[in-house]
């Protein structure tokens, strides 16, 4: 009793609390020209000049003066954004971190444009190499060249002065080694290919070095230190960040994935990773590494199993139902045999995992759309469910285009990573078995050269085809597939509102364009729908993370060509600050 006195007595003398403090916000973000969401058939999304965060999530959007009215307390940071365009975070559906970070830290190829640049760049990290260390990178493409030919061993062997060495081209799909590299794996003019793989050979039998798809793993390059590991990650993690990234799913090691886990628990974790688990590991393994991580945890979780039905146009191993229009006899390199992809299919769906496979043939498409329609098939009726209720569009507007109204909803959310050719009667099977077309617009840029010489004209009219699988109701998500490509969005949405490469003079296929809308809601709610996190991720209203980039420019009200130009200004991740422009640049 007598406590429970004590305890009255001081709530009667305890100050009183302004009933305003019971709202106040951890931050204010006002002055703003504030998109805070997209629907696809509606120009006019609503702005505000304000938004309010606390806890990591918004509570609170509108005008300066209503938001600083109802959040602003004593401890509330107040940032003035001096009128600049703020928009939701870009979630990046598709990426690389770890093979992006390995990049930065070995020898840079990306943008090399001739044999001859490859070479300088070789020889120059090989001579700061110590003895017998090993040369890794990647990046070359060398449709960019001059005559447009592969490198062999010969041409690596005159720049890493007898260092191994084995270099991949920038789609991952096929890389080159040197003599020395070979040599150490035990490749000869014997040695048979693995199974979804090829070992190129010159006329004379021996080996050019070119190793396609699965070959590649014949070379085994010594893996990083747990601190080249973490270096590489730090440094890609900043390139997401610096672009306006906030999410990324990613597929990388799962010595990677460990790293990033010890990131977060130190505090040093700025953006949410999606992460991915091979399709091809047993069973068991995927279960394990599904139980690592909590599913709770909204900036570090593992999401689905990633496959891989076949190559890349560049590499010619896109797997093909006819052959290649500039080389008759090749039809590419499917990755499995049907009902073998099928059989783990069904099994992986029974244990619950959302898959995505990688297809960027029309042949390996039809794979994985096989396998995706016999999981859906064992797992029968009970696996659907009912889409949630969504506001009714705004009296005058035309219907929204919401994946929880009129895309198919299925439970485990199949992927086609890329989707790059597609037959006409394919469109129609995506959204029958709901499957989400995560396609990434920058890769147009740099294929548009060559990719109707691949195709012949008649396969590329669907062949990076948007509009068309907007067209069907199949939900896109939009990424860039780094560090095959930049991180940078900006690219991806220029691409797709253009379908024209960057200097302006070249179009492809321009009846596939998309509206900004359209590109923005892909790269945003579009690529949260696609990892199911709808609910609270891509938005800024209350309730959502606190995820947004402030740019400075509309993306929204500027010609395209200017999107290429687009510069971040400061990126924000559960309400904090994680990227600020350098006030030198």
């Amino acid at each position: 009793m007598k406590a429970l006195v004590v305890l009255i007595a001081f709530l009667m003398t305890a100050p009183l609390v302004p009933a305003q403090a019971h709202n106040s916000a951890d931050a204010v973000f006002y002055h703003g020209n504030i998109l805070t969401g997209v629907d696809l058939e509606d120009a006019h999304p609503q702005r505000v000049s304000a938004l309010a965060v606390a806890h990591g999530e918004i509570v609170g959007t509108g005008s300066d003066a209503d938001v600083l009215a109802k959040y602003r307390g004593p401890r509330t940071k107040r940032i003035n954004l001096r009128g600049a365009f703020v928009m939701p975070g870009f979630n990046d559906a598709h990426a690389h971190l770890g093979m992006g970070g390995r990049i930065l830290l070995s020898v840079d190829l990306l943008g090399v444009k001739s044999l001859a640049e490859m070479q300088a760049r070789i020889r120059a990290a090989a001579q700061k190499a110590a003895p017998g260390q090993w040369l890794t990178g990647g990046g070359w493409d060398h449709t960019l060249w001059p005559g447009g030919k592969l490198p062999d061993r010969r041409d690596i062997d005159a720049a890493t002065l007898g260092h191994p060495a084995i270099f991949t081209r920038v789609d991952g799909h096929i890389a080159v080694a040197d003599s020395a590299a070979l040599a150490a794996a035990g490749i000869t003019r014997a040695t048979p290919a693995p199974e979804g793989g090829e070992i190129d050979h010159a006329a004379n039998g021996e080996p050019t070095g070119i190793l396609r798809e699965t070959a590649q793993s014949l070379v085994r390059v010594p893996p990083p230190t747990p601190e080249q590991r973490r270096r590489g990650l730090e440094l890609a993690i900043q390139d997401a960040i610096s672009h306006g990234v906030t999410t990324v799913q990613d597929f990388s090691d799962w010595d990677d994935f460990l790293a990033m886990e010890r990131m977060e628990r130190e505090g040093r974790l700025p953006v949410r990773i999606s992460e991915w688990i091979p399709f091809a590991e047993p069973l068991s393994i995927e279960k394990e590494q599904r139980a690592q991580h909590p599913k709770t945890d909204r900036m570090l979780r593992t999401t689905m199993l990633k496959g891989f039905m076949d190559g890349s146009l560049g590499s010619r191993t896109a797997a093909l139902h006819l052959p290649y229009s500039d080389d008759p006899g090749n039809s590419g390199i499917p990755r499995f045999e049907q009902s073998q992809l099928n059989a783990m299919a069904i099994e992986r769906a029974k244990a619950g995992f959302q898959m995505g496979f990688h297809a960027i043939g029309d042949r390996a498409v039809d794979m994985a759309l096989n396998a995706f329609a016999a999981a859906e098939a064992a797992l029968g009726p009970p696996m659907r469910i009912v889409p949630p209720r969504v506001p009714p569009v705004r009296k005058g507007a035309q219907p929204e285009y919401r994946p929880a109204t009129i895309f198919p909803f299925i439970n485990l959310r199949y992927r086609i990573e890329h989707s790059q050719v597609v037959t006409p009667g394919d469109f129609a099977r995506y959204k029958e078995l709901g499957v989400i077309a995560s396609m990434q617009p920058n890769h147009l840029l740099t294929d548009m050269a060559w990719a109707e010489k691949r195709l012949g004209p008649e396969r590329s009219k669907y062949a990076y085809a948007w509009k068309s699988f907007l067209d069907a109701h199949v939900p896109l998500a939009f990424g860039t597939d780094y560090p095959v490509e930049p991180i940078t969005p900006f690219r991806g949405v220029y691409a797709a509102v253009t379908r024209e490469n960057e200097a302006g003079t070249m179009s492809f296929h321009p009846e596939q364009k998309l509206t900004i809308w359209q590109t923005l809601y892909a790269y945003t709610q579009g690529s949260a729908f696609a990892e199911f996190a709808e609910t609270w991720k891509g938005k800024l209203a209350p309730g959502f993370v606190a995820d947004f980039v402030v740019l400075d420019r509309d993306l929204t009200a500027i010609p395209p060509h200017e999107i290429l130009g687009t510069i971040v200004l400061r990126t924000v991740v559960g309400g904090k600050t994680v990227y600020t422009r350098p006030a030198s640049r």
